[in-house]
């Protein structure tokens, strides 16, 4: 946050895989004090218009708990899909927890910035 120069959350693209797949692993999270307010999906399509772009990858995947709603509404916000559900994909406080997985591939995501920016343009 410029204001009080907070860290509001951090964002990660890993396990970056090229050759036959181009595709990596998106992970992040956002304070609870700043959840709710569009931070988590700016940052979202910002890391993938650079998983896209400067990296050229094809697909980024990412994966959240099923019942992370807020989480779910920024993967989607954003272009992902769901894809399917991984059973006890992590261990979280000691407990296997399944995911939901999502993916967007680069044509998807383009799509989508093409699209906003031409309802954007008045001209």
């Amino acid at each position: 946050d410029p204001a009080d120069e907070a860290l509001l959350g951090a964002i990660t693209l890993s396990n970056i895989r090229r050759g036959v797949a181009e595709t990596g692993t998106l992970g992040y999270w956002i304070g609870r004090p700043y959840a709710g307010r569009g931070v988590g999906t700016a940052a979202v399509r910002a890391m993938l218009a650079h998983a896209f772009g400067s990296l050229g990858l094809h697909r980024v995947e990412a994966a959240c708990v099923p019942t992370n709603h807020a989480s779910h509404r920024v993967l989607e916000k954003a272009g992902f899909r769901q894809e399917g559900v991984a059973r006890a994909y992590l261990k979280i406080n000691g407990r296997w927890a399944d995911h939901l997985l999502f993916g967007v591939l680069q044509e998807e995501f383009d799509a989508r910035v093409a699209h906003s920016v031409r309802v954007s343009d008045p001209s």
